[in-house]
């Protein structure tokens, strides 16, 4: 990038509902970035001490009138006042390489025409975690479909073109990756994201995976999006 160039603001947008646990860990790793950070943080309802979290630490906070993550993320978006826009889910941390990565990213003009995702880790030593990790691997390199899990980088402008989040409580995340990539290419950012293992350490990641694959498949089919949310959070 040109010297004379002013870097590219970044904005975050982080949907939150009763993430008081986890918050603060996320705005840790969020104060790594060297340049001027837009965090948008908006609230689905939270009836715990998340809201009181972000305001003590100087955050705005945008609150919908419904807990729809899809809503969430698309309030975000229209708040955002940074040239690139970072979607991540509240129960997240940040490998140490991710600054360096984005600085690199968002220093290339070409950068803008791709979306970029995380690399899904679990801190977690069990070969099944190993195994989802794998899973993941494959389907976002191969079948470019990172999940709203692996976080969501990607230029402004791309973002609007591509239509932007739908206010939908699930597949929110899929349903924007098959737009954008009908056009544009996804890539990785090359830098974990560690995803907290509470949804997973009592689950059979194997069982997990049929219900979800599915769940896709109906809603592919165009069922209701509140019936399979019911079913996924059964």
């Amino acid at each position: 990038m040109d010297k004379l160039q002013k870097f590219p603001t970044l904005s975050v947008i982080i949907p939150t509902l009763n993430e008081a646990n986890n918050l603060p860990l996320l705005l840790a790793d969020l104060r790594d970035w060297p340049y001027n950070l837009d965090l948008n943080i908006v609230d689905g309802g939270s009836t715990d001490l998340t809201v009181s979290i972000a305001q003590i630490e100087g955050i705005k906070v945008l609150k919908s009138l419904e807990s729809n993550r899809g809503s969430q993320l698309s309030i975000g978006a229209s708040n955002a006042k940074g040239d690139w826009l970072l979607f991540i889910h509240a129960d997240s941390r940040l490998d140490k390489g991710w600054v360096i990565n984005l600085i690199k990213i968002m220093s290339k003009l070409s950068s803008q025409h791709y979306a970029w995702f995380f690399d899904f880790k679990i801190k977690q030593k069990k070969l099944q975690f190993r195994i989802l990790e794998m899973a993941v691997a494959l389907r976002s390199y191969f079948l470019k479909r990172p999940y709203g899990d692996q976080g969501l980088l990607i230029h402004k402008h791309l973002y609007y073109i591509s239509g932007g989040f739908s206010p939908l409580n699930i597949m929110e995340d899929l349903d924007l990756i098959i737009r954008i990539g009908k056009t544009n290419k996804i890539k990785s950012i090359q830098a974990n994201i560690f995803t907290s293992n509470v949804k997973w350490i009592n689950q059979n990641i194997v069982k997990r995976a049929i219900k979800n694959a599915r769940l896709r498949r109906k809603w592919r089919q165009g069922y209701d999006i509140e019936k399979l949310s019911k079913e996924y959070n059964s």
